[in-house]
């Protein structure tokens, strides 16, 4: 652990879950080599070589204790991670020491170590994200005939509902939640494969019989869980792999984003508010505000999320034949980053989605505001209805629309455009149907069929195979 006077990533230090955080430790990654040079070790004796209970015991009882220190003694001297820890391994494993590491290469752990942390971490984000669409779904219920205002070019549209907008969103998770499972779910363990994938070295030990290496291939794969490996691999699994898993969350990233700032504009109108807490400051000089502190932080690590998907393009392009070794360190950094970040944006999101506040009143006051621009064609409907001429009609809406937006614009005063049609002697004839005509409600069209359709169709059945994991609120630490 970093101290005071040394940086520490403020991912970890700061922001991100303790069961993410554990999956990129170095605690998970090298006891998991050990695993790895364990399951080897017993299908190798499996399958007839001379290995005995005895030293695969002496494994067993070391793969969680790790001396560290000798670990980073060993590195410092041969410069070489693996052997170092092959050695720290043999140290307090000396009568399996022989057989450690029997025929494999340098990425028989590390790549196969990557693979199992990386599906692991898909598995921590996507509970994560099945709370947060099923907490976004039980806003949008409640609030499916919610009439709003609906914007295009972030100017005032037709009439919406708060519920139809929470629809869109899930929309775009639901295709997150598919994209996560089908990445978790399509990941390959690299295998038993040897120096340049060719697996030369295990058909030497056991005297070129080729089913028994096919059988070490699989024993290993269903030990360390997966349902399949690679058939070809060079010396690493195919850094096309990692490329199309971060652009999975890198897409998980731009919906998180797009959903933050809907949230932090609707806040700047004053409809909709994320979580506020009653000790919470939002500025050192400004008492008054009320920052979206948490719909900012998405933003900011979503837009770091978005953009490291570039790392593992550049990487897989450049491995040169069987493999090169610049992708290492670079590997080292985006990897983690990136379900870290994926880990804090998913909590964040499902604590504010746990606490939105909604404002009615705000939300009809802005709606009476620019209902009587959006109700002129009804007017004019029913002004033909009641024998108008149609151009004669729209010229005289014009005219008084444009006055009340004049009165909105330059005088800053409330739009008048109801008040001057009711007192207009050529629209009499609707007087009586203007209070109707202005019901916001008649104005979202089948927004709340929508919301409800849209809920038991796809939302409720991509839910249903993890309902036994939604409970659970979410908090954050700063």
């Amino acid at each position: 652990m970093a101290t005071r006077d040394e940086y520490c990533s403020p991912l970890t230090s700061r922001y991100a879950s303790k069961e993410m955080s554990y999956n990129f430790s170095d605690q998970k990654k090298f006891s998991t080599w050990r695993k790895l040079w364990l399951y080897l070790a017993t299908a190798q004796k499996d399958l007839g070589l001379n290995i005995t209970d005895e030293q695969l015991d002496e494994m067993k009882m070391n793969t969680d204790v790790i001396d560290f220190e000798l670990a980073a003694a060993e590195e410092k001297k041969r410069r070489h991670d693996v052997m170092a820890h092959v050695h720290t391994f043999a140290a307090c494993c000396p009568k399996a020491a022989p057989i450690i590491h029997l025929g494999a290469t340098s990425c028989y752990v590390g790549d196969n170590t990557d693979l199992i942390v990386l599906r692991d971490a898909f598995k921590i984000l996507l509970p994560k994200l099945t709370r947060c669409i099923d907490r976004l779904a039980k806003f949008a219920e409640e609030h499916k005939s919610l009439p709003t205002l609906g914007y295009t070019h972030f100017q005032p549209a037709q009439l919406t509902t708060v519920g139809k907008r929470a629809c869109l969103w899930l929309s775009d998770l639901l295709m997150d939640l598919r994209n996560l499972s089908r990445m978790c779910g399509d990941l390959r363990f690299r295998g038993v494969k040897g120096t340049t994938g060719t697996q030369a070295s295990f058909l030497a030990l056991f005297d070129g019989d080729h089913s028994k290496v096919d059988e070490l291939d699989q024993m290993v794969t269903e030990m360390a869980e997966f349902s399949s490996s690679s058939i070809v691999t060079g010396q690493t699994y195919s850094r096309k792999v990692d490329f199309d898993l971060m652009c999975t969350l890198a897409s998980l990233g731009s919906s998180v984003h797009k959903i933050c700032t809907d949230i932090r504009l609707l806040a700047n109108k004053k409809e909709i508010e994320e979580p506020f807490e009653s000790d919470q400051i939002g500025s050192s000089a400004m008492p008054y505000k009320r920052n979206p502190m948490r719909c900012e932080r998405c933003c900011s690590l979503a837009r770091h999320l978005m953009v490291i998907v570039n790392d593992p393009l550049h990487t897989a392009s450049v491995q040169w034949l069987e493999r090169t070794l610049d992708d290492s360190a670079n590997r080292r950094i985006c990897l983690p980053q990136a379900f870290l970040a994926a880990d804090i944006i998913l909590n964040t999101l499902q604590n504010i989605f746990e606490g939105m506040v909604v404002y009615p009143k705000v939300i009809e006051k802005h709606i009476k505001q620019e209902l009587p621009f959006m109700v002129s064609e009804n007017i004019i409907m029913g002004m033909v209805t009641a024998g108008a001429n149609r151009q004669e009609c729209h010229e005289h809406i014009r005219v008084l629309s444009q006055a009340a937006g004049d009165q909105v614009k330059r005088h800053g005063k409330e739009n008048d455009l109801m008040d001057r049609i009711g007192s207009s002697s050529y629209f009499s004839p609707i007087h009586d149907k203007l209070d109707k005509l202005l019901d916001p409600s008649s104005f979202t069209g089948r927004a709340a069929e929508q919301v409800g359709r849209f809920l038991k169709e796809e939302v409720y059945p991509a839910l249903a195979p993890y309902q036994d994991i939604l409970e659970g609120r979410a908090s954050i630490n700063v």
